[in-house]
């Protein structure tokens, strides 16, 4: 696997799951994905850590309290790199989003936050202050592929990111059938924004999306469902490569991508 390239502030730069049961996900991702997974120890409370077949680290794992998130779904969540996350969360506010958790120190790899953006999805964000790596370069089966916000607030949402972060977009499509921007041009983009206000359904909140690369989607399913997991969209072939939305043990939704079948 290619070495991929350290995120630069605003970018992709990490994602991690909250799981309401770690032994599952752990047991589902390795039988799924073949990833091995490490523990952080107790003064990290625990976190996991995923290794790609290649060892190279993609995702992490955390345990879902229920005394505090009880009420609160199983789910992946995005990091976007940051280089002061107190300032970033001042801006994230001045800006019509909301701070869920401020600044919070990782000894001897940086600090972490969770903003909300003006529609209401939810992205964490990370500063680094020691050596962080992740696995991300968009090719390899079993890594991070795609990282993608759906929202209702189209406009208002763009601008929160461009001024947050510091994105410059590239638009797609701009129709009412086809509204999608990227962060970054053509090969070069890292993220996407998809107006989802025409079949986001009624309930359901702007939400960010992680993708894993697959070598083959079916047979991808096929593991997911063999092994306790669901799908939530079929298998769809695309411009972009044939996309199932899934979901594991527990109900925590993520994409997979892989070659078209078309």
């Amino acid at each position: 696997m290619t070495e991929p390239t350290p995120a630069k502030a605003g970018e992709p730069c990490w994602i991690d799951l909250l799981s309401s049961d770690t032994d599952v996900a752990t047991t589902f991702y390795g039988d799924v994905f073949g990833w091995t997974a490490e523990t952080a120890g107790p003064e990290y409370g625990g976190y996991i850590n995923f290794s790609s077949k290649d060892g190279a680290r993609v995702a992490g794992c955390m345990a879902k309290d229920p005394a505090t998130m009880g009420g609160m779904p199983d789910a992946w969540a995005v990091y976007l790199a940051s280089d002061d996350a107190q300032a970033t969360c001042d801006a994230a506010v001045a800006a019509g989003g909301g701070v869920m958790l401020p600044p919070m120190e990782i000894p001897e790899i940086g600090y972490m936050a969770y903003v909300t953006d003006p529609s209401g999805a939810a992205v964490g964000l990370f500063q680094p202050t020691g050596q962080v790596s992740f696995g991300y370069d968009g090719v390899a089966a079993g890594t991070p592929a795609w990282f993608e916000l759906f929202t209702k607030d189209f406009a208002p949402t763009i601008a929160f990111y461009e001024q947050v972060f510091g994105w410059t977009t590239s638009s797609m499509g701009d129709t009412d059938e086809f509204r999608y921007s990227t962060l970054g041009d053509g090969e070069d983009a890292k993220a996407g924004v998809m107006d989802a206000s025409g079949f986001l359904p009624e309930g359901v909140p702007a939400h960010w999306s992680v993708y894993i690369r697959v070598a083959d989607t079916d047979a991808t399913i096929a593991e997911i469902t063999g092994h306790g997991g669901s799908v939530v969209m079929p298998a769809e072939d695309t411009p972009y490569g044939r996309l199932a939305t899934v979901a594991d043990p527990t109900g925590a939704n993520f994409k997979i991508m892989g070659p078209s079948t078309a």
